[in-house]
């Protein structure tokens, strides 16, 4: 639902709607991430001496035959007595993912030295991050969308002193989701569509924010995950 209270389709695919598809009972029941493992010393150390883990997820299945783009997203933890996560509700007339809840990021552009580069300044863009109020841990494993993107995700360190202007032609709002909620596997739904023969599956991590609904899935979510299992390790 939009801010205008107008319904923006979550997925351009012909007959989803994500917030229809019915949730599948995953395989495992897993632990939560324990709440002082996402403090900020204990996120240094983790990077500094990262675990022999593996991601779940690193490809979605192709929706086509797009030339795959190099992209980033910020990861953004801030400093909180609990830690959030920032999150962004896109715009509704945006040609891909509109409507859709998402990490700050985007494509990455020539100037840009990294993927790194590109996350700070895509966040700078979309919600008036300061560059000065982050600090970069490290990086996850790519994750390939089905749309051909091939995104870095850079988890930082945020201040709690940060904020956010989000830019109206690309973010609809700015908000912040508890991380413990989102590294508790309670909250993770799996779920199954088919499509032109193939079967497709994806995340979501439903959040109600008061009166707001933040269905938080697809490649989001599936990064989320990867972090999850990242902070288990």
């Amino acid at each position: 639902m939009s801010r205008d209270g107008t319904t923006v389709p979550l997925a351009k695919i012909p007959g989803l709607d994500p917030l229809r598809v019915p949730a599948l009972s995953l395989p495992e029941t897993l632990p939560a991430v324990p709440l002082a493992s996402m403090h900020a010393d204990a996120l240094r150390q983790r990077f500094l001496n990262p675990p022999d883990w593996r991601p779940e997820t690193v490809s979605e299945k192709k929706f086509g035959d797009r030339v795959p783009t190099q992209a980033s997203v910020l990861m953004g933890i801030v400093q909180r007595p609990v830690p959030s996560l920032v999150l962004t509700q896109r715009t509704a007339h945006l040609k891909t993912h509109s409507g859709q809840v998402a990490l700050p990021g985007g494509k990455l552009d020539p100037e840009d030295a990294d993927a790194i580069a590109a996350a700070l300044r895509e966040s700078q863009e979309e919600v008036g991050l300061d560059p000065s109020h982050v600090e970069v841990l490290g990086t996850l494993p790519v994750y390939i969308t089905g749309t051909a993107f091939v995104v870095t995700p850079v988890v930082a360190l945020i201040s709690e002193h940060a904020r956010f202007v989000p830019n109206p032609n690309e973010v609809a709002e700015v908000f912040e989701v508890p991380l413990p909620f989102l590294m508790d596997p309670a909250n993770h739904r799996w779920h199954q569509f088919e499509w032109e023969g193939d079967v497709r599956n994806w995340y979501s991590m439903p959040y109600y924010q008061g009166d707001h609904h933040r269905f938080i899935w697809g490649a989001t979510a599936g990064m989320l995950r990867n972090l999850y299992r990242f902070l288990l390790a």
